[in-house]
């Protein structure tokens, strides 16, 4: 199947009556891709989603259309968003230490590549930390700087350990030894499907 085929497929999944807060509808999309205006018709379907439950199916197809037409982290973007259909929603609000005080110069990337450890309250028998494992997206940037706060979406490798997590609670991130951040917890929401271990797919090879 082609773009413009993949494009109709995850359009016709979207229901009748899903609009964006401008207004934006399917309608739009299918006029876009009428003037092949492809790109356009992708960012909206990927707004678009944001207003229902998308299946899984949605989001592999848009992951598709953006690999064919080379947008490399709009397709990072639908894969994480399909990945997370099945292992749940955990977003966050984090805050990097400042450059100096750990070993970190340089922004974290903001596209799924970053996989560090956290502190989100688990211990283990001898009352240690017992530190769990999951991926980092910036939302609405390429990467966060040190000292910098900003929205963050986290898709942990073994997401039964994090089901406990609700909004206000707080992790610590860690890269080495030394806490490199910490974050509040704003939303956790379970799998839409029927969730496993699979994690993103895609140029980040799955852990």
């Amino acid at each position: 199947m082609d773009v413009v085929g993949m494009l109709e497929a995850a359009s016709l999944l979207v229901p009748e009556g899903v609009a964006t807060e401008n207004d934006i509808t399917v309608s739009d999309v299918w006029h876009y891709l009428a003037h092949d205006e492809w790109e356009v018709a992708l960012d909206l379907l990927e707004e678009l989603a944001d207003e229902w439950t998308a299946p899984p199916g949605f989001w592999e197809a848009l992951g598709r259309a953006a690999e064919m037409t080379g947008l490399e982290r709009s397709r990072e973007w639908c894969w994480w968003r399909e990945a997370e259909t099945r292992l749940g929603l955990i977003r966050a609000e984090l805050v990097l230490r400042l450059a100096g005080e750990t070993f970190r110069r340089t922004p974290i990337p903001g596209a799924g590549v970053l996989r560090p450890m956290w502190d989100i309250g688990n211990r283990r028998e001898d009352g240690a930390s017992d530190l769990a494992i999951a991926r980092v997206w910036v939302e609405f940037a390429p990467g966060l700087a040190p000292g910098a706060r900003a929205p963050v979406r986290l898709l942990p490798l073994t997401p039964t350990r994090w089901r406990h997590l609700a909004p206000g609670d707080r992790i610590t991130l860690y890269e080495t030894a030394v806490a490199g951040g910490t974050a509040t917890i704003l939303e956790v929401r379970p799998p839409e499907v029927g969730g496993t271990s699979r994690e993103v797919r895609g140029a980040v090879p799955p852990s």
